[in-house]
């Protein structure tokens, strides 16, 4: 009998390890699922892996392919950031969060990439696109020659800004190859990846990426949402000349997903001196890919019970008298960051309080239409753009609905710093990109799409030009409006 225990030992540990590995394969299709990878930028260390094979849909992440395959062909001589490229129809029309410039609009590939890194402006990936493979299908098949040349076996592009694709697909391994060939590849355009914030005319526009600003160290990379995806983030951070690189994909809102990227990272930074004590995970390319369909959030993250409409620029879950107001799931059920080393120092702060704090700050750079200038020419173009955004709000409100309400997308990011000001701009461009939420201001909140729309609207509507001048009405037909979900 004795001789048969060891052997019983080992048949029951195999089962418990088989339903492990069950339940994690069937995780990321529950509720609340995250993906979550660390790794080592230098070396490809994985320090913490879970569902990182797990297929997902990227979102705007999809932004630091764009910026990669675009800032290689300036690296190969192919272009430079000076070149000057024109909005098209095409772009013009992309869903928010966009730039919203009229077609024939001209700027610069180095303006484009600042637009499109920091504002995650979706137009602005479509002009890079087509400017660059002459057409959106044309690059995004230059983009699946790259990720596979990278390595990145999961992961299929059809648009170059992320916006709901079913055949739009990557993974958090996958994402995490791609941020380590863009610090090894493109070193002297790092730059883009860790801008804090943009003006264009009169408007500020902060990074998405509250780490940037807040979490000691940060220096990098992109966010994304869409309501199938959830909030994505892949972060760099580096101290004492080591650099990880955190991705998460799936978390509940855009405060979520940083606090889960801080607390990797100070994982990674604090226990290096512990790391003998934990199993070797190899290395990000190594990580075995697990066939399965990536998971759809549109119901957790986009259904009614949301008190407001979903977008990238979500800050649902900031701390509050020194918690969330979310559950303990969206910070991985820890109270706090484990800010500490080896276990000898008590921890700092909370890490949603850290994330609710002030970035620190730093002068926007200045973005503009136009070719490239600089001393008073610059001055003189970022004037020209401001002037612009003054005279064209009246008349978009009157009869050019259409246009307009993209220039007012702009204060939604623009704003972003600003609390008092976020709530407002942020249901317009979340509006505009959802096609259900047009049941009352149809020919408003659609007309970038269909300039016409705008005049049946008027002309059955009378109060409906009012809306836009009147301040009694622009509220009401806002609020209405604030049911979309698909914001990149």
């Amino acid at each position: 009998m004795h001789a048969f225990r060891p052997l019983l030992r080992n048949s029951l540990f195999n089962l418990f390890a088989a339903a492990l590995a069950c339940a994690a394969l069937l995780a990321p299709r529950a509720a609340g699922a995250e993906a979550l990878l660390l790794i080592e930028a230098d070396s490809g260390k994985v320090l913490q892996a879970e569902s990182a094979t797990i297929p997902w849909y990227p979102a705007s992440v999809t932004k630091i392919m764009t910026a990669y395959v675009t800032l290689k062909a300036v690296k190969d001589g192919k272009l430079t950031l000076d070149t000057l490229l024109t909005v098209s129809p095409t772009a013009a029309s992309q869903s928010p969060s966009k730039m919203g410039f009229r077609p024939g609009t001209q700027l610069t590939v180095d303006n484009a990439l600042k637009m499109m890194m920091v504002k995650s402006a979706n137009d602005m990936a479509v002009v890079l696109a087509e400017g660059i493979g002459g057409s959106i299908d044309g690059f995004s098949a230059m983009m699946n020659d790259t990720a596979k040349k990278l390595g990145m076996t999961q992961t299929s592009y059809v648009n170059p800004n992320g916006l709901p694709a079913d055949g739009q697909i990557t993974s958090a391994r996958d994402l995490g190859i791609l941020a380590r060939s863009f610090l090894r590849d493109l070193p002297e355009y790092e730059y883009f990846v860790h801008i804090p914030a943009i003006r264009f005319g009169k408007r500020v526009t902060g990074n998405f990426n509250k780490l940037i600003g807040r979490y000691p160290g940060a220096d990098g990379f992109k966010t994304g949402f869409i309501c199938a995806s959830g909030y994505n983030l892949v972060a760099s951070a580096t101290r004492n000349g080591r650099r990880l690189i955190a991705v998460v994909l799936g978390a509940s809102s855009g405060t979520a997903r940083a606090v889960k990227a801080a607390q990797l990272l100070e994982r990674g930074f604090s226990q290096d001196n512990l790391s003998w004590l934990r199993p070797s995970l190899g290395t990000v390319d190594n990580l075995v890919p697990v066939d399965a369909s990536p998971p759809n959030l549109r119901d957790d993250m986009c259904g009614g019970h949301r008190k407001r409409p979903a977008s990238d620029d979500d800050d649902a879950l900031i701390a509050t008298n020194g918690g969330t107001t979310g559950s303990a799931s969206a910070t991985g059920g820890e109270a706090q960051v484990t800010f500490f080393a080896a276990g000898l120092q008590p921890p700092l702060m909370k890490a949603s309080e850290l994330m609710a704090t002030a970035a620190a700050s730093a002068e926007p750079v200045l973005v503009y239409t136009g070719p490239t200038r600089t001393g008073t020419a610059l001055i003189a173009a970022v004037a020209a753009d401001a002037d612009q955004q003054a005279t064209a709000k009246p008349r978009g409100k009157k009869s050019r609905v259409a246009r307009k309400p993209d220039a007012a997308d702009k204060p939604k990011d623009g704003s972003k710093d600003t609390k008092t000001a976020a709530a407002k701009p942020d249901t317009k461009p979340d509006a505009k990109s959802d096609t259900k939420s047009a049941a009352k201001p149809a020919g408003t909140k659609h007309a970038a799409a269909k300039p016409t729309a705008a005049k049946p609207d008027a002309a059955a509507k009378p109060a409906a030009n009012a809306e836009q001048p009147k301040p009694a009405k622009p509220k009401a037909a806002t609020k209405p409006a604030a049911k979309p979900a698909n914001n990149s």
